[in-house]
């Protein structure tokens, strides 16, 4: 199994990887830092040159990574979650089943409880506790993030196989706070807005970066984990 490309949402979750990739030996996948968001990473993906990602495959295998957040009580900080689909505004795209299977058996050893899951992938950070709930059963979807489904609209239909791997970081019994405002338009984060943020919900705000240290550390290790593997 090869994995020719790694996605993964720009800041932290980036440098995470990198830090996993460091730690292996030999040749490594490209890695490539997104904007966050549905929109603005669409037009990234638009304008991002073939040959980032494909040139010499005859079908490139493209892996998405980083944090989410729970959507039900089945899922905790921390939980590593491959996913099966990606679901937004009542429509399904659905992850390369092949490399899927591929990324599972790579990490059954280290990983004996990683499970498939069903993603929604929302325009806006969900912050409250019972709408984390709400969205779960209704949509009967386990987890949530801000780019799987533009990834795989993208990217369906064409020669390249994706499958996405990510990191629990907020569970669903709290509270997070609304972040949304401080993303720009262009996918990147507002350091003054988040912090002033963060500085009108402290408690909130320190149980979310409790969960992302938690889930980044996770997530350096699982990239370490999987890339040995090959």
């Amino acid at each position: 199994m090869t994995i020719n490309t790694i996605l993964v949402p720009q800041g932290s979750e980036y440098m995470a990887v990198c830090r996993g990739l460091s730690r292996v030996t030999g040749k490594t996948p490209k890695i490539i830092p997104v904007p966050v968001g549905n929109k603005p990473l669409t037009k990234y993906l638009q304008q991002l040159p073939k040959q980032e990602y494909s040139t010499g495959y005859l079908q490139p295998k493209v892996l998405v990574m980083g944090l989410c957040g729970s959507l039900t009580p089945q899922y905790h900080v921390g939980d590593v979650v491959l996913y099966e689909s990606c679901i937004s505004q009542e429509q399904l795209q659905v992850c390369d089943s092949a490399f899927t299977t591929e990324i599972h058996s790579a990490l059954k050893t280290h990983y004996p409880t990683l499970k498939l899951v069903k993603s929604l992938t929302s325009d806006r950070v969900i912050c409250s506790a019972l709408e984390k709930r709400h969205l779960g059963k209704t949509l009967a979807a386990d987890v949530v993030d801000m780019e799987g489904f533009a990834t795989l609209e993208y990217f369906n239909g064409s020669d390249v196989a994706v499958a996405m791997l990510r990191v629990v970081s907020d569970d669903c019994h709290h509270n997070i706070p609304d972040i949304t405002a401080a993303i720009n338009p262009d996918g990147s984060l507002q350091p003054l807005s988040l912090g002033l943020r963060f500085l009108s919900q402290p408690i909130a705000a320190a149980r979310l970066i409790q969960g992302s240290l938690r889930g980044l550390k996770v997530l350096e290790e699982v990239t370490k984990s999987l890339v040995a593997e090959f």
